[in-house]
């Protein structure tokens, strides 16, 4: 494909020989199904964003099911699925916004868990987009250091700590942890492309503010949502000369189902090719995307060769999109 097809920057891992190797996931053990909760009130505003909410189980983590605890189980099985030793990894990235350190940071401790405390490991946010913007990093990391060959994004959230008790926001809000194992190989690259943007015109869409950190989201949400991820995935396909017709699978962050529906109709994806647990999850925030491969992965549902599709948004206000095949 030349560059006047893809556009002047092109694809920006197409040739990095960089593959997503090694799946994982981590479920906390309380499992609430939303039938048992009695109807939460809503708003115009909880409308607009939630929609009908069509969550019928959610997971909440205990006390001792911490980041870090979660982190770590999921990157225990993301190694395994990999073919790898802890020790093997060069870098750990973790994603978590909902529940920040002042100091130390989640990571090393992560890396601890794992048998390997002298990896490199750090903390980002970027919230939602945590999980694009940690394979970025890593990507990045590993294509600047020529003796790096593996490398750790695990995403751990506990978004049921930023929601109001009682509010409808309740009902979507859910606790997880996935990982990804990305690796320099010697065949094609199986990472394609990401692109990330941020716009702090719009930080006032998605607000947690103190004391108590409860999540606050504008009416407008929806909207904002639509245009960032219509955008994100035209730059992707603009880049890469790809279009929607060629990708297998679209794995976005799974915000609301007022997004879910204006996403697919914008994209023109079809439904069979839209792929969320939003009913049987909840929204996990940058935790969403690792989990659903993990676990269409292990059901034989995706397999190696897929072109996948997964873009995201965040507050910030972050927007962004990766492209890639299933190894």
């Amino acid at each position: 494909m030349s560059k006047e097809q893809v556009g002047v920057d092109g694809p920006r891992w197409a040739s990095a020989g960089l593959v997503l190797r090694g799946f994982g996931l981590y479920y906390p053990e309380e499992q609430i199904f939303n039938s048992d909760v009695a109807a939460v009130p809503g708003n115009s505003i909880d409308a607009s964003v939630l929609g009908t909410v069509s969550v019928r189980s959610r997971h909440r983590s205990s006390e001792t099911e911490t980041v870090q605890f979660m982190a770590a189980e999921a990157g225990k099985a993301a190694v395994k699925d990999a073919g790898l030793e802890p020790t093997e990894l060069d870098l750990l990235v973790l994603s978590n916004w909902t529940t920040p350190p002042f100091t130390p940071e989640y990571g090393p401790e992560v890396a601890a868990l794992l048998g390997t405390p002298r990896t490199l490991a750090f903390d980002i946010s970027g919230a939602c987009v945590g999980f694009l913007h940690g394979v970025q990093t890593a990507a990045a990391y590993l294509h600047c250091v020529p003796e790096a060959r593996h490398a750790l994004v695990v995403c751990s959230e506990q978004f049921s700590r930023r929601v109001r008790p009682g509010s409808k926001g309740e009902l979507v809000a859910s606790d997880a942890a996935g990982a990804v194992v990305l690796s320099k190989s010697t065949e094609k690259s199986g990472l394609i492309d990401v692109v990330l943007h941020s716009d702090g015109s719009r930080a006032d869409v998605i607000r947690v503010a103190a004391p108590r950190g409860w999540i606050r989201s504008e009416s407008t949400l929806p909207d904002h949502a639509v245009t960032s991820i219509v955008d994100s995935c035209a730059e992707v396909f603009r880049r890469t000369g790809v279009t929607m017709d060629e990708v297998d699978w679209v794995v976005p962050h799974p915000g609301t189902d007022v997004v879910h529906r204006r996403v697919r109709t914008a994209l023109e994806v079809p439904e069979e090719k839209f792929i969320v647990n939003f009913e049987t999850r909840g929204n996990t925030s940058s935790a969403s995307i690792p989990i659903v491969l993990a676990e269409q992965i292990a059901a034989g549902r995706f397999r190696p060769g897929d072109l996948v599709l997964s873009p995201a948004i965040g507050a910030g206000w972050y927007s962004g999109a990766m492209l890639y095949r299933i190894h």
